[in-house]
Formats: C-alpha cells, sequence, structure tokens
C-alpha cells in the first residue's frame, strides 16, 4: 500500500518537502480563502477606512498585517510536536481561565460595545475567546485520550472535563460572548462523541446544553431582541432587524454572476460590519451566487480534509492526533455555517467571524494557528505510517 494511499487514493494531496508531508488539498483551500478573503476585505472597507481615519488603505494594511502574523504562528504551529500539546493542556486551560478573568481587570481588558472581550497589548488587543476555543478543544482532545476507559465506562468521563470548562464558559457569558460558548460547547460535545462517551450520557449532556443555551438566550434583552429580528426583520426594518435587512438586499442584488467585484451598494454605509461578520454579504453582491458558492465548496474541502486527516490518525490508533483534527474539523465546519446562515437569515446573527476571511486579528491570526496545527497532525500521521510500512506492519482502510 503506498503512501498516497493514506490520502484517499490521490498523491497529489500529498507534497513532501524534505521529511515533512503536507496536504496539498488542505493548503489549497486555505489559502484560497485567505486570498478570497482579503480581496472582500479590501472592497468592503477601503471608504469606512477614507471616512473614519481618512486613509483607504487602514484596513486593508492591518489586515494584511493579521495574515502575515498568522502565517508566520501556522509556521511554528505546523513544527511544535503535538506530544508537547498532549501533554500541556491541563496547564493551558488555566492559562485560558486566567486570561479570560483579565478581561476583567480595569486598564488590562478593554470595553467595546458593552463587552468586555480584548485585552489591551499596547500595539493590538487580543481577543481572549479566540485563543480560548483553541485551548478548548486541545485540552478535550488530551483528557479524551488519556482518560478513555472511564469516558465509555462512567458518567466522570463526560462529568471531570466539564468543570474546567464550566468555569470558562461562565467567564464567557459574563463577557458576554455567547456566540464563543455555543462554539466551544459544540465542539467540545461533538468530540466526545466521537471519543467514545456513551450515548445515554451523551445525550444528557446535550439536552443540559441546550436547556442552558436557551435560559442563556432568555435571560438576555439583547439576546431575545435578536431572535425576534430573525423571525421577522421586517416588522422592524429600521431598528432591531436592519443588519439582516441589509445583508438580505446585498445578496438578492447578487444574483448569479454578481454586480461586480467593488461595484457593491450595501457596503456603503447601508450593511453594518460589513468588513467583518457581514462580509460574505459583500461577496454574495459582488460575486453572485457562483462566487458565493465557490467560497462554500472551499469551507467544504477544507472541512473534509479535517476529518480525513482524522480518520487516517484513527487508523493508526493515533487517539490524541485524530480527536485533535476532528475537532478543529467541527470548530471551522460550525463557525463557517454559523457566520454564513446568520448572512441568509436562517439564524439568529451573532458575532462570529467567517474563518480565514473576515476582518479582524485575533480571528486570523487563530485560524491560520489551525491552519498550521492540521498541518502538523498529517505530517505526523504519514510519519507513524511510514514508519509502520518500514517496520512490516500493515492497516488498511475499510
Amino acid at each position: 500500500m503506498s503512501a498516497a494511499m493514506l490520502s484517499v487514493g490521490d498523491s497529489s494531496r500529498v507534497a513532501r518537502r524534505g521529511r515533512y508531508y503536507l496536504d496539498g488539498w488542505m493548503l489549497f483551500a486555505a489559502i484560497s480563502l485567505l486570498c478570497i478573503g482579503y480581496v472582500m476585505v479590501v472592497s468592503a472597507s477601503l471608504h469606512i477606512g477614507e471616512r473614519v481615519f481618512d486613509n483607504i488603505w487602514h484596513y486593508p494594511a492591518r489586515q494584511a498585517a493579521h495574515i502575515v502574523v498568522g502565517l508566520i504562528l501556522a509556521f511554528v504551529m505546523a513544527n511544535v510536536p503535538l506530544s508537547a500539546w498532549e501533554q500541556s493542556g491541563p496547564n493551558l486551560i488555566l492559562v485560558a481561565i486566567a486570561l479570560l478573568v483579565l478581561v476583567f481587570i480595569p486598564g488590562i481588558g478593554v470595553k467595546v460595545n458593552g463587552s468586555y472581550r480584548w485585552i489591551n497589548l499596547g500595539v493590538a488587543r487580543l481577543q481572549v475567546s479566540e485563543i480560548v476555543k483553541l485551548v478548548c478543544i486541545v485540552y478535550m482532545a488530551g483528557f479524551l485520550t488519556r482518560h478513555v476507559h472511564v469516558v465509555r465506562e462512567s458518567i466522570k468521563g463526560v462529568i471531570r472535563p466539564m468543570l474546567p470548562l464550566g468555569v470558562v464558559f461562565g467567564l464567557l457569558l459574563a463577557e458576554p460572548d455567547f456566540g464563543a460558548t455555543f462554539v466551544i460547547g459544540f465542539s467540545v460535545m461533538c468530540m466526545m462523541f466521537l471519543g467514545g462517551a456513551r450515548l445515554i450520557e451523551f445525550l444528557t449532556l446535550v439536552l443540559m446544553g441546550v436547556v442552558l443555551g436557551v435560559l442563556a438566550i432568555a435571560s438576555s434583552t439583547y439576546r431575545m431582541e435578536r431572535v425576534t429580528a430573525f423571525m421577522d426583520p421586517w416588522a422592524d426594518h429600521l431598528g432591531s432587524g436592519f443588519q439582516l435587512v441589509q445583508s438580505l438586499i446585498a445578496m438578492g442584488r447578487g444574483e448569479w454572476f454578481g454586480v461586480g467585484l467593488g461595484s457593491s451598494i450595501q457596503k456603503l454605509f447601508y450593511l453594518p460590519e460589513a468588513h467583518t461578520d457581514f462580509i460574505f454579504a459583500v461577496l454574495s453582491e459582488e460575486l453572485g451566487f457562483i462566487g458565493s458558492s465557490v467560497v462554500i465548496l472551499l469551507f467544504g474541502l477544507l472541512l473534509w480534509r479535517a476529518f480525513q486527516i482524522g480518520k487516517a490518525a484513527e487508523r493508526l490508533n493515533l487517539r490524541f492526533y485524530s480527536l485533535l483534527a476532528y475537532g478543529l474539523g467541527v470548530w471551522i465546519g460550525l463557525q463557517s455555517f454559523v457566520n454564513i446562515a446568520v448572512n441568509m437569515g436562517v439564524l439568529p446573527t451573532k458575532g462570529l467571524t467567517l474563518p480565514l476571511m473576515s476582518y479582524g486579528g485575533s480571528s486570523m491570526i487563530v485560524m491560520c494557528m489551525v491552519v498550521g496545527l492540521l498541518c502538523r497532525i498529517y505530517h505526523e500521521t504519514q510519519q507513524q505510517y511510514m514508519s509502520q510500512l518500514k517496520g512490516g506492519a500493515a492497516w488498511h482502510y475499510a
């Protein structure tokens, strides 16, 4: 069996530089999304930069810097052994909790639009929840690897990892950041299911999550307003439903082939957050159904490759590798789906960026790190496979 079969039979998916293995299709999807996203950020932000900062290149220049830093850290992540992440999971979750506490300390935390989500680093602001998402997935993958028998045989395996995560969720809701809480909660529950948690305990956990989510929405006026606006945005099209209405208008104007790159009207101070949370609506207006479909297919390709990497690691009994790849894949897929669904009016408005595309330093940098981590998982999985081949061992896909 050749090494290419590890990537489901297509040797073009494997690029080898020295002893480092790369998944070509995954990198193609990630780099394509980065490039398309940057072009759309430029298109959607030039007029904002001119009005607010008297510099049309304010946002494009900053986004380029975000991407450069992200690529540097992605390279670092791609060269850090996975064993280091597996061993450091418990310490990282403590660091994550400490960072979430820091956002509430005056002079360190930064309050924007009524939310404490950022830490002031002097030259830039760090949105802590983006780092916390990555840490929680690394922590959960390590826990499910170390305590596999407890997870499969006792309810303790479901409760124990949720104790520190419960602290994380409480701090995130206090910011408040319901979107990050939802993404982390959904991702870790999927990892528990894939990690072997018993069905009854998994369903109980899901039910508890749904109940707590409903209570979190019902207890917050602004969250309830978002839900009611989502149900009928035209009922208050100049108030709570304004953003969604403008997004729907933008997507409707795009039709099949769009109005042309740079020719969006809705981005001209009609659609709030056009270069961040609602970048997909601007893309749909300028590039149409065809352009938006290409982006969705690229996200689908990235998600598929993440799960194929996890599947390959699972076949080699590399439990931490596989669960980490699955968790990262669920995170990318879920956040992409939610952002696009919000832009289309399928889900209530939520402040989640479109991975690898939306303007924003913390989100862009962390997502680049995620891609670098997936590269590392692929590389070490291929290394393990090749060593087994040399040792005379054999395994096959089902």
